[in-house]
């Protein structure tokens, strides 16, 4: 089994909705995402996936969060922006092209600061 992991940093503010506490003021983030992916087979070049690809498939949904106010955009005008739900929003939105490619998204690693993240795994082993 091969892994491969891209990490990408984006900044966004955000308020979480029903939480007491610092966190349900507006206040910002310097997040830092690392994408890993797997599987079974490399292809004619010695490689997974390119980097390149990868990292341009993460640039194209942090465009849409990057220096933004994360509660006024889908989902999360709806779903709280907390980093359990952004790493669950960055697999979801990731999953179908890896599977495209005959990959497996492993995990999706979100850091709100330098010692706190979430990590999501999608339960695509069953699958």
């Amino acid at each position: 089994m091969f892994e491969i992991s891209v990490e990408y940093s984006f900044a966004a503010g955000h308020a979480l909705r029903g939480y007491k506490g610092k966190c349900e003021n507006v206040h910002g983030h310097n997040y830092k995402l690392q994408v890993t992916l797997a599987g079974e087979q490399l292809n004619p070049t010695g490689l997974l996936m390119d980097f390149v690809d990868l990292r341009a498939n993460i640039k194209k949904l942090v465009e849409r969060l990057d220096h933004r106010f994360l509660n006024d955009l889908p989902p999360f005008d709806r779903l709280n922006p907390s980093a359990e739900n952004l790493a669950k929003y960055f697999s979801d939105e990731l999953e179908p092209q890896a599977r495209a490619q005959g990959l497996r998204l492993e995990a999706v690693k979100i850091w709100e600061t330098d010692t706190t993240s979430a990590t999501y795994r999608p339960n695509t082993h069953a699958q």
